[in-house]
């Protein structure tokens, strides 16, 4: 009887999201798993029954941004959420790289400055 109230050794992905409120329903943490928006241990999952244990690093988006914990514990139950919290690990989510942006050499010229540019361009073309 005491084993029962243990928690088990595997629980299953779509479960274990819901157990721990990423999601508020279990249909929605299985639709974000099938929909190949999260990995366990860096490998894509798209099947919600894949089998989590305590110690995997599950990397997922929730809204717009990009979630990575490691699995403290499976739980038995949705509980409230410092029980929830008590499952999981946050880990700091992987840098995006980062767009490279046009050097500037200062604001953009004025009409004015434009028209001396135009001018000075025009004395080279007649140098030639």
């Amino acid at each position: 009887m005491a084993e029962a109230l243990q928690s088990p050794e595997k629980l299953r992905l779509d479960k274990w999201l819901w157990h721990a409120r990423f999601f508020k329903t279990r249909g929605l943490s299985a639709k974000q798993v099938s929909g190949g928006h999260c990995r366990v241990n860096s490998q894509k999952v798209l099947k919600p029954a894949h089998a989590v244990t305590a110690g995997d690093v599950l990397t997922f988006s929730q809204g717009a941004q990009i979630r990575v914990v490691r699995i403290v514990a499976l739980g038995t139950r949705r509980g409230p959420a410092p029980e929830a919290q008590a499952l999981y690990d946050d880990l700091p989510p992987p840098r995006a790289p980062r767009a490279r942006e046009p050097a500037r050499t200062g604001p953009r010229p004025t009409k004015k400055d434009r028209r001396h540019i135009a001018a000075f361009k025009d004395s080279l073309d007649t140098e030639h």
